[in-house]
């Protein structure tokens, strides 16, 4: 069978406009770190990363909202993963490598070969000692979450048997202002929680921003009852004496001020909620 030559040229065409499509979506997708939005302009403040081509930045799974994902693997998004996204973009990376380790060991400095850790650490004078932090990227205070129903207020928590995360303030706080009836301290966040499914404690004492998280998670069947007013607020932790921290702290501001840092919160924080965090009454200690 013969073609014709305006047939040869139409597929021609056809073929030259499939190839400039699929050039034009590799070059929207080229430099893309997970499914985070990245702005600014890539190298504009740049360091040196420990492991070359890559920025490494340990963190404490799972944490909903903060990191999408149960698995390093599985991650994309979420509000500190897009952060560190777009840290390495202004630093001319494209590609984050996050580890996942104990909360324990971030905040006591026994995390080595790393630039820096974003798990919603509160920035503490102690914490210092062992650490340097970043400038503060977000603010919140301890929250109480319990099952849907349960009755909480400033004397009735008291009472109740209450769970911590290990080595956090809000673990501190429990401790040495509100000392409840029972305590009991829990490795991760993970067993935190599934204890308050359990009925093994009765409320779970967290950052206001991480039982928000979990009580959106829960399906209706968790809610954040109370919280109380501390004045933390979140800091990147990065290796005693680490060279980069300068530079670091010149892209969270930048971040900052050009309402990115406000973007991944709507996007990622208060849409996952569902609820204005102002809203939820604030119990004495």
């Amino acid at each position: 069978m013969k073609v014709s030559i305006n047939a040869w040229r139409h597929v021609l065409r056809t073929a030259v406009a499939m190839a400039a499509i699929t050039l034009a979506a590799g070059s929207a997708s080229a430099g893309a770190i997970g499914q985070c939005e990245l702005t600014g302009t890539k190298g504009e403040i740049p360091f040196k990363t420990a492991q070359a081509d890559e920025l490494t930045v340990v963190t404490n799974l799972p944490s909903p909202g903060w990191w999408n994902g149960d698995t390093v693997e599985t991650i994309a998004d979420g509000y500190e993963y897009c952060f560190a996204a777009n840290i390495a973009h202004r630093a001319g990376y494209d590609k984050v490598k996050v580890v996942n380790v104990p909360f324990d060991a971030i905040v006591a400095g026994r995390v080595k070969d790393f630039d820096l850790a974003l798990a919603q650490i509160s920035i503490t004078d102690a914490r210092k000692k062992v650490v340097d932090f970043s400038i503060p990227y977000f603010s919140s205070d301890i929250g109480v979450v319990v099952k849907k129903g349960t009755k909480l207020n400033s004397t009735s928590i008291k009472q109740m048997r209450v769970g911590v995360k290990q080595a956090t303030t809000g673990a501190q706080f429990i401790s040495d202002k509100i000392k409840p009836a029972s305590v009991k301290v829990f490795p991760d966040s993970a067993g935190l929680f599934a204890a308050l499914m359990a009925g093994q404690i009765d409320a779970a004492v967290h950052d206001t921003s991480i039982v928000l998280g979990q009580a959106a998670e829960s399906q209706g069947k968790l809610e954040v009852a109370g919280q109380y007013s501390t004045g933390e607020s979140y800091g990147a932790i990065y290796p005693k004496e680490s060279s980069n921290g300068a530079s670091i702290d010149k892209i969270v501001e930048t971040l900052e001020k050009d309402g990115t840092l406000k973007k991944l919160a709507s996007k990622y924080l208060s849409e996952a909620w569902g609820i204005d965090p102002t809203s939820i009454p604030y119990l004495k200690p």
